[in-house]
């Protein structure tokens, strides 16, 4: 198959001549990773272990187990079996990190050779954390999800696209790129909020809300315990409505408010506020409030 195969590089100015293809695989070809697979697959086959003690992803290997000691004599034995073969393990790509560390001391060496300790790296596009946090990789969501609001801008803002189409291109490239591998993770509540903020800052207004919502969803707005002053509000899309839900519609908007929460925002105005350091929804002249915080996002109730 990749006897005498040629092949051609084709540039921002022209289209160099062919050259022959003489080590590694086609570039392009829908079977190379595939033969990869297969090659890799044979290579490891005596030291490979089920998941999650070993994953492997092209050549990117994660190789896990309960002590460093275990890490080193599994990592001998990779490098044996590769290496015997002609392959070669990078000593300097090689990193480790220990979960949930209760002592700093011990190393963990390849062939005498101290492999670089980390407390983080990114594996498949997700950041892992020796102390099992998922702060950092929620804000690199975050900014993923402003990269691709700030690719499709030119799409969501212009006025002769329908706004089911902006919905669908909304869904298509900015919600997924946010919530890649979040699955996975186990998120807190101040990470969901940061989720949210970024989610809702995007969608700007009640009429960008009109153009990204699906049928069916609603603005929720919620007041929880917390926050500088004793409670605060909370913004995010819903599609789910509860039976103790209250519906409030306006220019084809939907805005819901459960029982409980109802009883601190009774009588309030909801406004979209755009200044120069954040653009949020913030709730306004609530009668149950007596005061509230600078943020504008926590007030105290009226005794």
């Amino acid at each position: 198959m990749y006897e005498r195969s040629r092949t051609v590089v084709r540039s921002a100015v022209c289209m160099i001549e062919e050259f022959k293809v003489e080590v590694g695989l086609h570039q392009g070809s829908a079977l190379s990773p595939f033969l990869f697979a297969i090659v890799m697959d044979q290579l490891s086959e005596e030291v490979r272990q089920e998941p999650p003690w070993t994953m492997m992803f092209a050549d990117d290997i994660v190789i896990c187990s309960e002590s460093r000691e275990q890490v080193e004599e599994n990592l001998e034995r990779w490098r044996f079996a590769l290496e015997r073969r002609g392959m070669k393990v990078s000593r300097s790509k090689t990193e480790y990190v220990c979960m949930n560390e209760r002592e700093g001391s011990g190393t963990v060496r390849l062939q005498g050779e101290e492999v670089k300790k980390v407390q983080e790296f990114k594996y498949l596009g997700s950041t892992v954390q020796s102390n099992g946090e998922c702060g950092k990789e929620v804000k690199k969501r975050v900014q993923a999800g402003w990269n691709g609001w700030r690719k499709v801008s030119g799409v969501l803002c212009d006025r002769k696209i329908s706004a089911r189409i902006k919905g669908k291109v909304y869904r298509t490239v900015v919600r997924p790129a946010m919530l890649y591998g979040l699955e996975t993770m186990s998120l807190r509540k101040r990470q969901e909020s940061k989720l949210e903020v970024a989610e809702m800052k995007m969608l700007r207004s009640d009429k960008r809300l009109s153009e990204i919502m699906q049928k069916g969803e609603y603005l929720r707005i919620q007041v929880e315990s917390g926050g500088c002053s004793g409670f605060q509000y909370k913004f995010f899309v819903d599609a789910v409505k509860k039976e103790d839900d209250r519906v409030f519609e306006q220019n084809g908007i939907g805005v819901i408010v459960d029982e409980e929460s109802l009883e601190f925002v009774k009588g309030a105005t909801l406004d979209f506020s755009q200044e120069l350091i954040r653009s949020s929804f913030q709730v306004l002249r609530n009668p149950q409030a007596e005061h509230g915080c600078s943020c504008g996002s926590s007030f105290s109730v009226k005794v």
